[in-house]
């Protein structure tokens, strides 16, 4: 819960600088004004079916990316000659910015949810991929050398030594993947939407209302750490065996008392 003190601060602030009107109301709304405008969208059903579209966006492109780059990424990982064939492309085509490939794909793929799925999916490959290739390539040597001692090969080996020792990476890459695949949502929502946050931020902007912008702005960030925080869980979850050293309070007391 200390995590929301400093936004609580903010709001306070945001909301006594708009009340005393240091800031024109057109420019910076209260949050309760921005509130406000999202309650009454939210009676409408228009909210929720904005958020659900936006959501299943992310989502389908964040799948798909993911999947590509788990694949590219075992490969150009485990092999040296893949490796020299495919990486450098990648990392090239990596430093490419993201509006770059909306023209692109409006023109191969139309304005429809196909360009839009494509481009989260980009966003999404990169992390995930360099994190795979990196943690599979920084695997210690000795690790391989004592699973082959215990008998262990192929498949075996896989299993037991060489994902257990990628898996931080990896789930790191896909925190990283799923937060750029919300950034690269709103690219693709800019570009002919007709639903969806990043349209509704649109809306805002084209009709002259600062606190629909504000709201569809903080609607990103509500979502997106949310999905993060799933994220994150379901990784502690697969990394519960790690022993690593912990730097909350409780902890800290503990091995003090030890």
């Amino acid at each position: 819960m200390i995590g929301l003190v400093v936004p609580a601060l903010l709001t306070a602030a945001w909301e006594l600088t708009s009340r005393l009107g240091l800031v024109p109301p057109n420019l910076l709304p209260a949050p309760s004004i921005v509130l406000s405008a999202l309650v009454e969208l939210a009676r409408s059903g228009e909210l929720l079916a904005h958020v659900e579209v936006t959501v299943v966006r992310v989502l389908a492109g964040f799948l798909l990316g993911t999947a590509a780059a788990t694949a590219l990424g075992a490969l150009t990982g485990t092999s040296r000659l893949w490796f020299r064939l495919l990486d450098p492309l990648l990392q090239g085509l990596r430093s490419i910015p993201s509006i770059a490939w909306v023209p692109l794909f409006i023109l191969w793929l139309g304005i429809f949810e196909a360009s839009k799925v494509t481009l989260i999916a980009v966003g999404a490959f990169f992390p995930v991929y360099l994190s795979l290739v990196t943690g599979i390539r920084q695997v210690d040597r000795k690790l391989i050398e004592v699973g082959r001692a215990y008998g262990y090969g192929g498949l075996a080996l896989v299993r037991r030594v060489l994902l257990p020792a990628t898996l931080p990476s990896y789930v790191t890459g896909l925190r990283g993947g799923l937060g750029l695949g919300w950034m690269f949502v709103v690219a693709g929502e800019l570009m002919g939407a007709s639903e969806g946050l990043g349209f509704l931020l649109l809306d805002g902007q084209m009709t002259g209302r600062p606190a629909i912008i504000l709201g569809s702005i903080l609607l990103f960030a509500l979502l997106g750490k949310a999905s993060d925080l799933a994220l994150a869980a379901l990784g502690q979850r697969l990394l519960a065996w790690q022993d690593v050293v912990r730097t909350d309070v409780a902890d800290q007391r503990r091995l003090q008392a030890v």
